[in-house]
């Protein structure tokens, strides 16, 4: 079930997408609207977001801004991947499923290969075998880059090993290897490490940098660290719609999200809320959790009384999209403890 107008937003648990802009943001947006500014990403405030990424990066870095997490999939995977080309990503990858195959129409063709791995998280030994499956036979497509989410569509995050190691069995087989970052923040708030060391530092060529999620409105990011993709990139952004003309506002936009530690601090908070969600419902009767949750989504298993006793009083999650049973709670950083408690709370109720 997907959120509806008339649905109070305390109750909505489908998506971070329902949560509007952080204050910080939507002050920063107003900011750039009275004046003049250089267009097409000439600004100065735009300039400002690609030196604070360098800075959070420890490296240079280009930065195209994109209005959308596919866009920044879609135009990233096809600066990877030629036609003829394939993406390893697991079968539960956003790539995968939910992007209306941009990435096969921006890469005019390319395949995708899905793969296994428990909590959404790539299975190293799949891809060290799908890495090299008819590589170099013209009969197949040609396994040219990993994508890999980060934090997965289950709420799993890959621990640093695990993101080095898929990035050196990449790097072995001759692959490129992109990151779907939508939820990048929650990964970086979760692993207490730095931004680097879950990036280039491991392997990562591309990463779309997603802040939609997290508190902007209308702006995600490309990340390019392998910098021989730039020019390809905006050949590619401005031919996909996504060179804005007044990009001062998307700048604007990130410009507030990075600035002091604002999109840490919001992803921790989403983070605290799910785990809160999660250690009130462990302890309710009939209810089952399902895998990691090391971010800000929960998957679960209901009693069918209690969903539809959810429903009823006009909460809004996905259920049985996956199977029967089976729910997701997403959490954001605009979900209060006040909302997770009466949540949980109306779980007990219908539990008894």
């Amino acid at each position: 079930m997907s959120a509806t107008t008339t649905t109070p937003t305390a109750r909505i648990f489908s998506s971070d997408n329902v949560a509007g802009g952080s204050p910080e943001i939507v002050e920063a947006m107003a900011a750039v609207a009275t004046g003049p500014a250089l267009p097409y990403g000439t600004d100065d405030t735009t300039a400002a977001v690609e030196r604070r990424l360098s800075e959070i990066f420890e490296r240079d870095v280009d930065v195209l801004l994109v209005s959308t997490g596919t866009a920044a999939n879609a135009l990233s995977l096809a600066a990877l991947t030629p036609p003829w080309g394939s993406v390893l990503c697991h079968r539960d990858s956003h790539v995968n499923n939910d992007e209306c195959g941009a990435p096969e129409f921006y890469t005019a063709g390319a395949k995708l290969v899905p793969l296994g791995g428990d909590d959404a998280r790539i299975d190293p030994e799949q891809l060290r075998t799908a890495a090299r499956h008819k590589a170099g036979d013209v009969h197949s497509v040609e396994p040219s880059v990993v994508s890999v989410t980060q934090a997965t569509e289950t709420g799993a995050v890959y621990t640093l090993d695990e993101i080095r190691t898929l990035g050196s069995i990449a790097e072995e087989a001759g692959l490129r290897l992109h990151m779907d970052g939508a939820r990048f923040a929650g990964a970086v708030a979760a692993l207490g490490c730095t931004p680097a060391e879950l990036t280039w530092r491991a392997g990562v060529d591309l990463l779309s940098f997603g802040a939609t999620k997290n508190g902007t409105m209308t702006a995600d990011a490309i990340v390019v660290f392998d910098r021989s993709l730039t020019s390809e990139l905006a050949f590619r952004a401005k031919r996909a719609g996504q060179l804005t003309s007044k990009m001062r506002f998307q700048a604007a936009q990130l410009d507030a999200y990075l600035r002091d530690d604002l999109w840490l601090r919001n992803a921790a908070h989403a983070n605290a809320m799910a785990a809160r969600l999660q250690a009130g419902l462990k302890a309710v009767p009939g209810v089952e959790l399902l895998g990691a949750a090391d971010a800000n989504i929960l998957f679960c298993r209901l009693p069918q009384q209690i969903t539809e006793g959810l429903l009823a009083e006009n909460y809004a999650f996905y259920h049985d999209r996956w199977e029967p049973g089976v729910v997701r709670f997403v959490t954001s950083f605009a979900t209060t403890e006040h909302d997770v408690d009466h949540l949980v709370r109306a779980v007990v109720r219908h539990a008894a």
